[in-house]
């Protein structure tokens, strides 16, 4: 059983005082639940162990597709592959940031990773500023938290000019670059999500500057503008394969704007292999019954409960429970069905006296550095709720 503390609710008008606008779901119920999970010493640092180890594998197994060139096998559209191997041999196309989905890690379960939401991940805001809120909010001791993501993407957005875990040469090697973070408009939590990015990369030190994606242009030869000054750093809220599946005009500059060194793109392309979940059979087939891992194949599964899910999707879209035998038990609908499908072994995620299921959300920038929880039904979707947690 999930151990849970009860806390005051964060009221709407100190919400939105900090810019989180989406605090209120379409059934009129709050996205932000009243609780906290409560984790152990031990719970946390078993986490962050387990974010490390997993990023290190992620990096060996993304080798491997591009050393065996299996970027079909794993769903990767084929306009894209040059720009992921561009990506990939260049360091300066630094891995700003990711979120791990995992199973386990309370209630004496082992970890289990489901998925890294590598390319773009949200609940971004949630995790460094909403859930450190409740316990400010509620007089709880602040550093009872495993919560140093803002930190960690400070010294990240530095670690992009040094290149290095030493992030102390940021101020003598940084030569006024630009930074442009941009989102599509009417989506509030992936503008804010974007935003919280700019304004911690102007607190780095970067001029930086906010706009719509219909109001950028782009030159294969001249790289990045917006309102006629060119910016060498973009940071992109929009999913890689979105941009390789429907607007293949876009992809094919971008991989002339990188290959041309006008520009460098965050997160890289490389982030898709990562993002993808056929990555997660790769990772199988080189780590056989690793401890963090969950056995995961292209085909069914044999004699076992499992999840049916798409190579690419969100919020839970298109995914299947199926039994032993093969039988629906859950399902989502979602526009991802004409995807890839993998199929991965079933794992019960962690239940509290309500019977809603709580997975973690792992944030990764240079080391595992944030935690989170969503909590929800059978499976989890854009009307689960958003959960803190504090250490005792």
């Amino acid at each position: 059983m999930v151990k849970l503390q009860k806390v005051n609710p964060l009221q709407k008008d100190y919400l939105e005082s900090l810019g989180f606008v989406w605090h209120t779901d379409g059934d009129e119920t709050s996205y932000l639940a009243d609780t906290l999970v409560v984790l152990s010493e031990a719970e946390a640092e078993a986490y962050y162990e387990a974010g490390n180890t997993l990023y290190e594998m992620f990096i060996e197994a993304a080798q491997y597709v591009i050393d065996h060139n299996l970027f079909h096998e794993i769903g990767i559209p084929f306009n894209l592959v040059d720009l992921i191997k561009t990506s990939w041999e260049n360091e300066i196309h630094w891995h700003l940031y990711g979120r791990f989905d995992l199973a386990g890690g309370i209630d004496k379960k082992p970890i289990k990773l489901l998925e890294f939401n590598a390319d773009t991940p949200t609940a971004l805001f949630e995790t460094a500023v909403i859930q450190w809120a409740m316990l400010k909010q509620n007089n709880l001791e602040e550093k009872s938290q495993f919560n140093g993501l803002y930190e960690a993407l400070l010294d990240n957005f530095k670690r992009l000019v040094t290149l290095e875990e030493n992030v102390d040469a940021f101020k003598e090697r940084y030569e006024g670059w630009r930074f442009l973070f941009t989102s599509i408009r009417g989506n509030a939590e992936e503008e804010n999500t974007v935003r919280l990015l700019q304004h911690i990369a102007t607190d780095a030190g970067y001029h930086t500057e906010f706009a719509y994606i219909d109001e950028i242009e782009f030159s294969s030869e001249e790289g990045i503008f917006y309102n006629d000054e060119t910016y060498e750093l973009w940071f992109k809220l929009i999913p890689w394969e979105d941009i390789a599946l429907e607007e293949s005009d876009l992809a094919m500059l971008l991989t002339a704007i990188v290959k041309n060194q006008k520009a460098i793109i965050f997160n890289p392309a490389y982030t898709l292999l990562f993002q993808s979940k056929g990555l997660l059979k790769i990772l199988w087939d080189l780590y056989p019954e690793h401890p963090l891992l969950l056995e995961t194949s292209f085909s069914p599964l044999k004699d076992q409960k499992q999840v049916k899910k798409p190579v690419f999707g969100r919020e839970g879209g298109s995914i299947t429970i199926l039994d032993e035998n093969g039988k629906n038990i859950a399902a989502n609908q979602g526009e991802y069905d004409n995807h890839k499908m993998v199929y991965q072994s079933y794992v019960q995620l962690p239940k509290d006296s309500m019977d809603q299921n709580y997975q973690a959300g792992l944030f990764y920038a240079y080391e595992a550095c944030g935690l989170g929880f969503r909590k929800g039904g059978k499976i989890l979707n854009n009307m689960s709720k958003f959960v803190g947690h504090i250490i005792q």
